[in-house]
């Protein structure tokens, strides 16, 4: 289980915002780039600015557009495969999860879109004195419950409605 942050894209608010900041919220200056094939152990989603140099999604994307989150969308809803920005590698592109070696999956399609606030952080070295746990070491993540599935590597405008603590193996999973 992980710890969720709720949001929901304002229809227009965001319909707004799009036309507003478009090329800021798109990064005309960033694009991703796919290397590998994806249901693979080498498939990854690297991301580049206008200079063709390789970001950061979790370094150098902007938490904020205006009032609204940015969400980068890892795990698109009605998708199987659990992505996530690979917080070890050099440029943390979105991969596929590995478990004991092998490539991880959900039991089925997810019925939302799936992601990360860039520039969050869950601390390992505090403990939360409810639940008395440390933080996993990985972006906060957010669950975007929107009506329709967003691209993996997108980056969306939310609003969060509320978090909720969740405890896998021992770690704080907690915004």
């Amino acid at each position: 289980m992980r710890a969720v942050s709720f949001a929901l894209r304002n229809g227009g608010a965001v319909a707004r915002l799009r036309a507003a900041v478009a090329p800021v919220r798109h990064f005309a200056a960033y694009s991703p780039e796919v290397v590998g094939s994806a249901g693979t152990a080498e498939y990854r989603m690297h991301f580049k600015d206008s200079n063709g140099n390789k970001i950061s999604p979790w370094h150098d994307i902007p938490l904020k557009s205006g009032e609204l989150f940015n969400c980068l969308i890892e795990i698109p809803k009605n998708t199987k495969p659990k992505m996530e920005v690979a917080v070890k590698e050099e440029m943390n592109p979105i991969a596929q999860d590995v478990k004991k070696g092998k490539l991880r999956d959900y039991h089925g399609p997810i019925f939302w879109n799936y992601g990360m606030l860039p520039q969050t952080w869950e601390d390992p070295n505090v403990t939360h004195k409810e639940t008395n746990c440390a933080g996993d070491n990985d972006p906060v993540d957010i669950v975007e419950i929107g009506s329709e599935a967003l691209a993996q590597g997108s980056v969306e405008p939310v609003k969060v409605l509320g978090v909720l603590a969740m405890i896998d193996d021992g770690e704080l999973d907690w915004p």
